[in-house]
């Protein structure tokens, strides 16, 4: 698949995450709760604004994820900028193609992929979501709503980079 189009659909993904995990059958009544949603019946105003920005920021994770569970993804950024890196023929480039038939589908699974998304989630995401929540004087429930969230999400998003994300050097 496409890297552009894996990013674009892969955007997706927090929202229809988001969809199923603040519904009122997961946890959206508790999540309510926890932020004090006080419904009024009126229809919320903004979502198209709401829905285009996290659909920006979810192809942002996306971007980003490759770097985080794609291993060879690090020896073309050690690699970059070498004298003879990119030069089809040069030694380098030969060492680069020869190391990516050895070692270039090597963990290179959805698993593998899942497993680094929940731990970004929870060595990552956790102390960001954490800190705020505190200082905003949010409960543990309300931080870990959130971070069950992250977690599934970024599970996801790093099992499809991790499987289908394509290295181009």
């Amino acid at each position: 698949m496409n890297n552009t189009v894996l990013v674009l659909l892969g955007g997706l993904i927090p929202l229809l995450t988001g969809f199923i995990w603040y519904s009122d059958k997961a946890f959206g009544k508790a999540w309510k709760k926890e932020i004090g949603f006080v419904d009024t019946g009126e229809p919320p105003q903004g979502m198209l604004k709401l829905f285009l920005l996290s659909y920006l920021f979810g192809t942002m994770a996306m971007m980003f994820m490759p770097s985080l569970v794609v291993h060879q993804y690090h020896i073309g950024s050690t690699l970059l900028g070498s004298d003879g890196f990119g030069v089809e023929g040069s030694a380098l480039q030969q060492y680069y193609h020869e190391f990516m038939t050895a070692y270039g589908s090597k963990y290179r699974t959805f698993g593998h992929g899942a497993l680094h998304g929940v731990i970004t989630a929870i060595f990552f995401v956790l102390p960001l979501i954490g800190i705020n929540a505190l200082f905003e004087n949010k409960s543990f429930k309300y931080i870990f709503i959130h971070i069950g969230y992250w977690a599934l999400t970024l599970a996801m998003l790093g099992g499809i980079a991790c499987q289908f994300y394509q290295l181009k050097m």
